[in-house]
C-alpha cells in the first residue's frame, strides 16, 4: 500500500490499540504494523514459538504479502500506569504456503507498554494466549 507512516498515528488510549492494529494490518502497510510494537517485543503468532526482532518482522511481512485480513475486538482492557493488558477476540483469513485460504481465530492476550512519547505499543502479542 502507498500510505505514508505520517498518516498513521499511534494512540495514547490503550483501549483503542486493537482497533488501530486491525487498521494497520488490513491496510497492507508493513511499517504501520511494525510501528505498533516496542523494539524488544515478543510475538507468539504460532503457539509455543515466540518471535522477536527480524524473525517477527519477516513473519508480519509474509502474512501481509499473502493477503491476510483480520477482524478483532477487545473483550477486556486493564490499564495500570505504563502497562496494559488486553484480552482480544480475533479472526483472520490467511493464505497458507500451499495457497489454501485458512480461517483462523483465537483469544489473544496482549501486553502493552506506554512509551516516553505517551503512545502505546505491544510488548507481548500472543494471539493464542487463551485456548478455547
Amino acid at each position: 500500500m502507498t500510505s505514508r507512516l505520517e498518516e498513521f498515528e499511534l494512540t495514547g488510549d490503550a483501549t483503542r490499540q486493537t482497533e488501530l492494529y486491525v487498521r494497520a494490518f488490513n491496510s497492507g502497510n508493513v511499517e504501520w504494523v511494525h510501528s505498533l510494537y516496542t523494539e524488544d517485543a515478543v510475538a507468539v503468532w504460532e503457539p509455543g514459538k515466540p518471535l522477536t526482532g527480524e524473525a517477527h518482522r519477516r513473519n508480519v511481512e509474509e502474512a501481509i504479502a499473502r493477503g491476510a485480513s483480520m477482524q478483532a475486538k477487545t473483550r477486556h482492557a486493564f490499564v495500570t500506569g505504563d502497562t496494559a493488558l488486553l484480552i482480544v477476540d480475533w479472526t483472520m483469513d490467511a493464505t497458507n504456503e500451499e495457497g489454501v485460504v485458512e480461517h483462523l481465530s483465537g483469544v489473544g492476550v496482549d501486553v502493552l507498554r506506554l512509551g516516553e512519547d505517551g503512545k502505546w505499543r505491544y510488548a507481548i502479542d500472543d494471539p493464542y494466549g487463551e485456548e478455547k
